[in-house]
């Protein structure tokens, strides 16, 4: 599929999939004419990007990690301390985020009920 294709089924923006191929995320076929030529199994590569830039992680650590999010065994050797120790950290500011968003949904809810006598469905 060509790249207007990918960006109806994937909601993102062409010059966003232009973005993730010059941050080394994507890696499209090209025609002869030139034109940048995408296999189905990147849809589900572009959600996973998404995923991980909504997330909070940045296109240096995504393009790190990306090799070992595709179900492929790796030994652990193979994964450096550094990596390692990147990983962990982004695991552990993203409990941190996720226990601030939850403490502000649960406020969020309070309040709600506070208001309107009833629990939000």
């Amino acid at each position: 599929m060509r790249i207007g294709e990918l960006s109806r089924r994937t909601g993102v923006p062409p010059r966003m999939l232009r973005y993730y191929e010059e941050q080394d995320l994507l890696h499209p076929d090209r025609s002869a004419n030139g034109y940048r030529r995408y296999g189905e199994d990147t849809l589900h590569r572009v959600q996973q990007i998404r995923g991980l830039l909504d997330s909070g992680l940045t296109t240096e650590i995504i393009r790190r990690i990306l090799p070992f999010l595709d179900g492929i065994l790796v030994h652990p050797d193979c994964v450096t301390p550094e990596v390692t120790a990147m990983l962990n950290g982004e695991a552990e500011r993203l409990t941190q985020r996720i226990d601030c968003l939850s403490r502000n949904r649960d406020a969020i809810l309070a309040y709600l009920t506070a208001i309107s006598g009833r629990r939000p469905e």
